[in-house]
């Protein structure tokens, strides 16, 4: 056989086992799983709680200012005493004015206190206080999996679905060129 023949089959053979050698890696890498199978899917929540102003409108009653109580006590004490020197004569007449005026005086300032202390007025004040508002948020979601024969978890900032993809051996998560590890 010629040189350039005997070149060609020797390469010629080279290709081939190389082609067959590729195709049969090919065929080896194309049985590992290309998803992961989904479990069970849980939303992550977290309690939120919102303060807002809660107000409603009270109807107080206030006390009026309280006047000078020394016009029932003056009034008292001088018509006491006018009743008082009617009573009697010479010294007796004088205790009695000055009892009359005493008697008038403190009957007068209780009556004018009790007069004052029914004067009322009322005014209607707002109150508030604050009041929370509680909500869920959502955080994300634990999902358990199973790649193989190993189940795990991860969580995730969405639902994946029934599947998650895997490449080279590991969950893709977010699509993109991040990926983690199963397990």
């Amino acid at each position: 056989m010629n040189k350039s023949l005997m070149t060609g089959l020797v390469i010629g053979a080279v290709v081939a086992v190389g082609a067959g050698a590729t195709a049969g890696l090919k065929m080896v890498n194309s049985k590992a799983p290309q998803y992961a199978q989904v479990l069970k899917v849980t939303p992550l929540t977290k309690t939120i709680q919102t303060p807002r102003q809660e107000c409603h409108d009270e109807t107080v009653t206030h006390q009026a200012p309280v006047k000078h109580q020394i016009m029932g006590t003056v009034a008292g004490a001088v018509i006491g005493g006018v009743l008082g020197h009617q009573i009697g004569g010479g010294t007796g007449r004088d205790i009695a004015t000055v009892a009359g005026a005493a008697g008038g005086g403190y009957a007068g300032n209780r009556v004018q206190k009790n007069l004052q202390d029914k004067d009322t007025y009322t005014t209607t004040d707002q109150k508030c206080n604050t009041v929370y508002d509680k909500s869920q948020k959502r955080t994300g979601y634990e999902v358990r999996y199973r790649l193989g024969d190993q189940e795990s978890s991860v969580k995730m900032d969405h639902d994946p679905g029934d599947r998650i993809p895997v490449r080279n051996g590991k969950l893709v998560l977010d699509g993109g060129d991040d990926s983690a590890t199963s397990g």
